[in-house]
């Protein structure tokens, strides 16, 4: 059968939200043909059986072991059929008939390469992270200094989030969200898919910055919504945090000039020893069980810098 989407979904751990998630594609699915795969990464908490019991119909993966969400990714899009792939996180859920009109967008858009929607949290407030602006000299040095903090609303201050735009227009973009990212098939094979060295975050960044290279624009449109939970089937902060710096790391090892690469990894290094540094005063000054939480996080998240500041080489 041929399908014009094959919607992938990397589960770990996350049964309930991922049946969720299958639910509202299938009821919010009503235009495009399309395929679902389910690549489940060893998860402990039967979400494969639960999966396969539930919907039958569905192809699911059961890994032997955990790839991670890009090889994870790399592994099930072989497989896939149609001529876009859809990789959408496992909580999320879609609303108001959003796979729909992110394929329909993207015909109308088909120079852009890359399509990306609108995500927001469970409560429907918005979740900006459905897009982001590379990383720059500027960017790094307003996170590590607090501008970015200080001012998340101003685009020039808090450049990466795009701050201020609420993600209500099209716009173009520099890298969309792997929770909600449609690409064509053909063009993800040119790329090889996924670094696979990004084990979890940064991947999608990696993929996006190799494709703009090439003449990709991606974008992002308002009329394309879903429901995105985060940080699912990464509890801990400090875990989560070690993990994106190695990635940001990377990209920035993969994608900057040779000379200011170092300047680069040096500005983002500063940013979690800043935070390091002004939770351990704050806690100081204010030994609340809370400050000690967030200075527990940042410190051990400096305490590891060895780990993440070689990136994934």
């Amino acid at each position: 059968m041929s399908y014009e989407v094959s919607i992938i979904i990397v589960s770990y751990n996350t049964k309930e939200m991922t049946i969720e998630c299958i639910k509202s594609v299938i009821e919010q699915t009503r235009q495009v043909k399309y395929e679902l795969i389910v690549f489940d990464n060893n998860s402990s908490d039967g979400s494969a059986d639960a999966i396969i019991s539930s919907f039958p119909d569905i192809t699911v993966f059961k890994n032997k072991e955990n790839y991670g969400f890009a090889q994870g990714n790399n592994v099930a899009i072989k497989e896939a059929s149609g001529e876009y792939v859809l990789l959408l996180n496992p909580d999320t859920v879609v609303l108001n008939r959003a796979i729909d009109n992110l394929v329909l967008f993207s015909k109308e858009n088909i120079l852009a390469g890359i399509w990306g929607g609108r995500t927001l949290f469970a409560d429907k407030s918005l979740n900006p992270s459905s897009c982001w602006n590379k990383m720059t000299v500027w960017s790094l040095f307003c996170r590590a200094s607090g501008l970015a903090v200080i001012f998340p609303n101003n685009e020039f201050f808090n450049s990466e989030a795009i701050g201020g735009w609420q993600r209500d227009s099209v716009k173009e973009v520099d890298i969309v969200s792997g929770c909600f990212f449609l690409i064509k098939k053909s063009l993800w094979e040119s790329l090889n898919g996924f670094d696979r060295r990004f084990f979890m975050y940064g991947e999608e960044a990696d993929l996006c910055l190799r494709a703009k290279k090439l003449g990709v624009t991606p974008l992002v449109t308002d009329k394309a919504e879903i429901i995105h939970y985060g940080g699912a089937s990464e509890k801990k902060r400090a875990g989560k945090l070690i993990k994106l710096l190695k990635a940001k790391v990377q990209l920035i090892r993969n994608h900057w000039k040779p000379g200011i690469k170092e300047l680069g990894v040096f500005l983002l290094m500063l940013w979690p020893y800043s935070r390091y540094i002004a939770t351990k005063l704050i806690f100081f000054l204010n030994k609340t069980d809370s400050m000690e939480t967030n200075y527990s996080v940042w410190e051990e998240v400096w305490a590891n810098k060895s780990s993440w500041l070689k990136g994934y080489y």
